[in-house]
């Protein structure tokens, strides 16, 4: 058995000055912006029930993704592989996946600590 749950929406931005990016979502989203560890993301702030809010500055188009964080990596992958999810990529530590109506998201290891409340568990 595992657990999984949405746990970020990803605002892609195709340029060159992120932090430029971060303000207009900020802005936008009435969130304040604070620095990751990771270089190529600012995060929007968030309420410890929400999901995730983070600007990534990327190489391709502009879009928004979701990442779904789960104590399983590789069981969470095939458990939507049946369901009809393709496996595009490995990054660093997360799938990218393509779910059979064509949108990107990822599945990525727990990003907010344990997954113990508002979590989904799949036999």
């Amino acid at each position: 058995m595992h657990k999984s749950r949405l746990a970020t929406f990803v605002i892609d931005c195709e340029t060159g000055d992120l932090e430029a990016a971060a303000r207009f979502w900020s802005a936008a989203l009435g969130r304040a912006v604070s620095t990751t560890n990771d270089p190529g993301y600012l995060e929007l702030a968030t309420r410890a029930e929400e999901p995730q809010l983070l600007v990534q500055k990327v190489p391709h188009p502009s879009r928004v993704h979701l990442d779904i964080e789960s104590d399983d990596l590789e069981g969470e992958v095939r458990r939507l592989e049946a369901l009809g999810a393709k496996r595009v990529a490995f990054v660093k530590r997360w799938w990218v996946m393509e779910a059979p109506t064509g949108q990107r998201f990822c599945v990525v290891n727990p990003q907010r600590g344990p997954l113990t409340d508002r979590v989904n568990e799949w036999s």
